[in-house]
């Protein structure tokens, strides 16, 4: 399946990181490439490093950002090895960094992935295949009151405990092993309300604890600020309050060690033209924060 990914707030993005020539630049989240496409757009001479869990992203990105060989890095590892990544290719510092969180078209429209309830595809979820766990393993081991923690914590689901409830008394008959199969159980539980389907709290928080998502997220702020160089930006395109949370605190956390300037009083969010064009535009909040 080809999927072309259109970048959100591209050009807020560009004017955040400030990018130049010389400059050498992180995305962190490449994807299928549409960010790094545009910094390297702007600035041909530039050095672009991008990390993605997913290797079908990684060879998405290369293919599309073939004619900008020269001066990529493209490397299969997680946004908070990004230190790690960055010395092992020879460079200490860089001029900017790129996150742009959550889960990809590619990952969520990709047959077989487990991202969507409305796909008929095994409870899997992980960003990265070579990753051992998966949803399945939380939906049909995980005691009941840590089913409940998951939901409330990542998922923000009020209805936490009768969905967990309902889980455990399912697969007490049988393992519960697809998509569709959790996404109708959850749905007989506590029925539909509005246009939004019962599930997607749940498979939000399950997706997270897969990917462990939060955690690593505060690991890439802190790796991120050890590499950039003084005036280097740091840019963060969060989607739901939870990520965008974890970001606000841990630019805090740095401005108040002296590390990093807060450029983003309030986040960012798109333009309305960009929400109508692009509808999965509408939640993006995007923080910047500055090397001192």
């Amino acid at each position: 399946m080809e999927i072309i990914h259109v970048p959100v707030m591209p050009e807020e993005v560009l004017e955040a990181l400030k990018v130049k020539e010389s400059g050498i630049y992180v995305d962190g989240t490449v994807g299928t490439g549409g960010h790094a496409e545009g910094i390297l757009k702007n600035a041909r001479e530039c050095t672009l490093i991008g990390i993605d869990r997913d290797e079908n992203a990684i060879e998405a990105a290369a293919e599309r950002l073939e004619k900008y060989r020269h001066n990529i890095h493209l490397v299969q590892d997680n946004f908070s090895n990004m230190k790690a990544v960055t010395e092992s290719l020879g460079y200490k510092e860089v001029d900017g960094i790129l996150l742009d969180l959550g889960v990809s078209t590619l990952q969520f429209k990709a047959e077989g992935r487990g991202f969507s309830f409305l796909k008929d595809a095994p409870l899997d979820m992980r960003m990265d295949s070579r990753q051992q766990f998966t949803a399945a393993e939380i939906v049909n081991k995980y005691p009941e009151k840590d089913m409940v923690h998951v939901l409330w914590q990542y998922g923000e689901e009020r209805f936490s405990r009768k969905i967990a409830k309902a889980i455990v008394n399912a697969r007490s008959k049988k393992p519960i092993s697809s998509c569709n199969e959790l996404a109708g159980i959850i749905e007989k539980t506590i029925g539909r309300r509005g246009r939004i389907h019962p599930a997607t709290k749940t498979f939000q928080a399950l997706r997270i604890e897969v990917n462990k998502e939060l955690v690593e997220l505060e690991m890439a702020v802190d790796a991120g600020v050890s590499i950039l160089k003084r005036g280097g930006r740091f840019c963060v395109l969060s989607y739901h309050s939870l990520e965008d949370r974890i970001v606000k605190h841990s630019f805090k956390k740095l401005s108040a060690a002296g590390l990093l300037s807060i450029m983003t009083k309030k986040p960012l969010v798109p333009r309305r033209e960009e929400v109508l064009s692009n509808p999965s535009s509408r939640s993006a909040k995007l923080r910047v924060g500055e090397r001192l």
